[in-house]
């Protein structure tokens, strides 16, 4: 067997009782890895507690063996190796409840050998950049495993693609300290969630986490829905009112959406960051609070500095700490983990029995853009475990958004921008045009709700009420 310290190559073990496949995988991957190979779980785990495995490659189903019952056992090793499972294309929800209960990722069988070494290499690329976080996600898949949900709050940021674990890594740093967080992301990509998970893990859960959708309130509702307010501060304001600042007090307050609020509540919150104290409507008081701040917008509110829609200062203030939240379009390898997820909840809420995806829904849901990232989804989901009389969920219990040819109903795949049929070869390109049909594609998905529009599109309500007088008038 070939050193590991002396080549500098990773450890790759290869568990498959089929020696053909074995061999095959050896041969194939032994440039680049070193590697070991087992016929059972027996063998395998001889080799883990022998040698110091990176990366076990296993199949899901060996004889009498179980792929499943082999990455339970790695990962009670003091060192589990990272472990992507190999299944035959009609096991890939067993193969999705392994990633679950601990594994990488999986492929499918017959195997593209060019897919599966870039598979190996981004695992292994992701535990190489920190060896300290890779093991404690590790210790952390072996708690999930063990207690049924990750634990410090992240059970609800599904995902195992590299872009979710870095979020899941920053949360795990971020969380223990005072830092205010700025999350940034598109609209249904779980902002909400990250800021959760933060409180969590922040030493104050057994204190409040008050959340506010500053989108929806006035500019004079929202200050004092904030600071609170005075007896007689203003027509209608019969007694005292505490605001969020105070309820959040030792605790934790969420602004969602912070790109909408006013000028005058930017300089409040400012001097609350700045100064630790607010002041009620109609007070010259000052209340300390002891608040950590975490804020989420869909919003560039970088640029919206350079247009002055934002105080600089208060940018500076409220961006110590930024998290941004990738769209679901760019990490297709959580899509079906999220399904099966929401599969779970929806038949446990709905009192129906839990039903698996068939091949082609999922096939659908992977090719789908999803303009309303992860809510979208969820919203899908849903629909399909009301929708099925079938023993599965196929693609007629699928919005029908899904199964309208679906490639024709994607204006462009953001993964793929430099296609012949991307929009900036195309000869009849009219930004306003494109505006127009991307506005009736979201409001024909959301059956007409211009709140649920807005959201897929990822602006306010008010902004999209304003596109569609503009457009009216065009």
């Amino acid at each position: 067997m070939m050193n590991f310290n002396e080549d500098n190559k990773a450890l790759l073990l290869i568990v498959d009782d089929e020696k053909s496949t074995r061999d095959g995988l050896r041969l194939a991957l032994e440039d680049s890895f070193d590697c070991y190979v087992a016929s059972d779980i027996r063998q395998a785990m001889n080799i883990l507690k022998s040698e110091n495995v990176d990366l076990m490659l296993t199949d899901l189903r060996m004889g009498a063996d179980n792929g499943m019952d082999l990455l339970d056992q790695a990962l009670t090793l003091p060192k589990p190796p990272v472990t992507i499972m190999m299944t035959a294309y009609g096991s890939v929800d067993t193969a999705v409840e392994a990633m679950r209960r601990g594994a990488w990722h999986f492929v499918t069988k017959p195997l593209n050998i060019d897919e599966v070494e870039m598979l190996i290499k981004r695992a292994l690329r992701g535990k190489k950049q920190d060896n300290k976080i890779v093991k404690l996600e590790q210790e952390n898949q072996l708690l999930r495993k063990q207690s049924g949900k990750s634990p410090h709050g992240l059970e609800k940021l599904i995902g195992n693609s590299p872009a979710m674990t870095n979020i899941h890594q920053m949360i795990t740093q971020i969380a223990p300290t005072k830092a205010t967080v700025l999350i940034e992301g598109e609209s249904g990509t779980g902002k909400e969630l990250v800021a959760g998970a933060i409180h969590a893990m922040s030493g104050r859960p057994t204190n409040k986490l008050v959340t506010v959708n500053c989108a929806a309130l006035s500019p004079q509702l929202l200050e004092s829905e904030l600071f609170g307010h005075e007896k007689g501060a203003f027509t209608g304001a019969t007694q005292r009112r505490i605001g969020r600042f105070e309820q959040a007090n030792g605790g934790t307050i969420f602004l969602d959406e912070i790109g909408e609020i006013d000028p005058t509540t930017q300089v409040k919150l400012l001097r609350a960051l700045s100064e630790k104290t607010i002041e009620r409507v109609g007070s010259n008081t000052p209340v300390k609070i002891n608040v950590r701040i975490v804020t989420a917008t869909n919003k560039n509110l970088r640029k919206m500095v350079a247009n002055d829609e934002f105080r600089e200062d208060l940018f500076f203030r409220l961006n110590v700490v930024k998290i941004e939240m990738p769209p679901l379009r760019n990490r297709t390898e959580d899509i079906i983990l999220l399904a099966n997820a929401f599969l779970k909840e929806f038949a446990l809420e709905n009192d129906r029995p839990e039903k698996p995806l068939n091949d082609k829904a999922a096939e659908l849901l992977q090719l789908y853009t999803w303009p309303g990232n992860v809510r979208e989804l969820r919203t899908a989901i849903e629909h399909g475990v009301v929708m099925s009389n079938d023993t599965s969920i196929n693609e007629k219990h699928l919005p029908s958004f899904l199964t309208k040819n679906n490639s024709n109903n994607q204006i462009s795949n953001t993964n793929t921008p430099n296609t012949k049929n991307s929009l900036a070869e195309q000869e009849d390109f009219n930004l306003s045009a494109l505006e127009k049909l991307t506005i009736a594609r979201a409001l024909q998905h959301s059956g007409e709700n211009r709140t649920v529009a807005a959201d897929l599109l990822g602006i306010s309500r008010r902004t999209l009420q304003r596109k569609l007088k503009d457009l009216k008038s065009q």
